[in-house]
């Protein structure tokens, strides 16, 4: 059984494992668990596994944890207060819908990629005496693999171990899954992947994306960077997260070469790997798809991640992405100068994918799938 969710990150790099256990294990079954909101897409993900994945949901809560509150000040702020002890009550319930999906299901071993909603699962595991492995992408740890990391039976990361607080004994630096598609692509390839997106192959064109769940300040910073794009003959394909779509498509009606949908599915190498610059949040499988395919990235960490913002870090000190504020691209013109200036130097933007793509880890789906095979074995 496989637990995530909570966005694209934590349940794209287990469609990639599945499909490697399914070289492994011809008789491979699998269950994926996730929480609620992320459930429909979920769903549409796990259609393209290998094997056929049944999905199913449990309550889960997280504990809200922010930069610019005291450690005391979590347990005054009554708003805070308040959804910290929902969500208490929601891991209650949760862990015990994780502790009847174990006992139905007796599964050989449980994958934790990720996401409050493994915290319950987890736990469930460690007290039936599961295996678990659990995977960090984040160069900073979260919460909830620091807990579950305590009597996980193995422990991959995303980042080398030196990142990470965890038993090196058990822990074994992997890389993040990524498909076997984001691969590098050549130009002849990029104006096919430009045409089935319905965008003119001779302009240059931003993709740009939120997450799973979408971002309103990428969004909206693009919004109103549209017609000065369009005018300069820059194309942009803006998947918008479900949440926003509604929203985002009316403002962009009539605007040349501006496509905007509300998720994908499938193909996302194919999107991606159309682009001449991807504008995109930090998280750390999202940029491992990027880095294997060598693309100039313009990353905006949501301000209340820490792991994105340490992701982001990680990149533009290696001269491997731009980074940019929520801040920044919500006031004047300043993600549209950036974007200009990068599609004005083919030399710039090779350097910047160039970098990127040392970070890739091509291997980092098949070995993972091995340590849960081994996990496996050894229980």
């Amino acid at each position: 059984m496989a637990v995530g969710g909570g966005s694209g990150g934590h349940v794209t790099p287990v469609l990639a494992v599945i499909n490697q256990l399914h070289h492994l294990d011809a008789n491979l079954e699998v269950r994926f668990i996730c929480d609620k909101a992320f459930e429909s897409q979920a769903r549409g993900l796990m259609q393209h596994a290998a094997v056929p994945v049944h999905v199913s949901t449990i309550m889960a809560g997280k504990f809200r944890r922010y930069s610019h509150l005291t450690f005391w000040q979590h347990f005054t702020v009554p708003q805070v207060v308040l959804k910290n002890s929902s969500d208490i009550v929601k891991v209650a319930i949760g862990f015990m819908q994780s502790i009847w999906l174990l006992l139905r299901h007796r599964p050989d071993v449980v994958f934790a990629k990720g996401g409050y909603v493994c915290l319950p699962f987890g736990v469930a595991a460690r007290l039936l005496r599961v295996p678990l492995v659990i995977h960090d992408s984040d160069t900073r740890p979260g919460l909830t693999n620091r807990v579950l990391a305590r009597f996980a039976t193995q422990i991959a990361t995303g980042s080398p171990l030196e990142n990470y607080p965890y038993d090196p004994h058990k822990s074994q630096y992997i890389g993040v899954p990524i498909g076997e598609d984001f691969t590098p692509v050549q130009a002849s390839q990029q104006k096919l992947f430009k045409e089935a997106l319905g965008v003119d192959p001779t302009k240059k064109l931003v993709v740009a994306t939120g997450g799973g769940l979408g971002s309103w300040s990428i969004n909206m910073a693009l919004v109103k960077a549209a017609r000065a794009l369009s005018s300069k003959g820059i194309a942009v394909y803006s998947v918008t997260g479900k949440g926003h779509y509604e929203e985002v498509a009316p403002l962009v009606t009539g605007i040349d070469d501006y496509v905007v949908v509300p998720f994908v599915y499938e193909k996302m190498n194919e999107v991606l790997g159309a682009a001449d610059v991807v504008i995109s949040r930090a998280s750390a499988t999202f940029l491992q798809e990027l880095a294997g395919l060598g693309k100039a990235v313009i990353a905006v960490p949501a301000r209340h991640l820490g792991d994105q913002l340490k992701n982001a870090e990680v990149y533009k000190q290696a001269g491997a992405a731009v980074v940019m504020t929520d801040h920044e691209i919500s006031i004047g013109d300043a993600l549209e100068q950036m974007i200009v200036e990068l599609m004005s130097s083919e030399k710039k933007r090779r350097e910047l994918g160039a970098k990127l793509h040392e970070f890739a880890r091509p291997n980092a789906a098949r070995d993972l799938a091995q340590l849960i095979v081994d996990a496996a074995k050894q229980a």
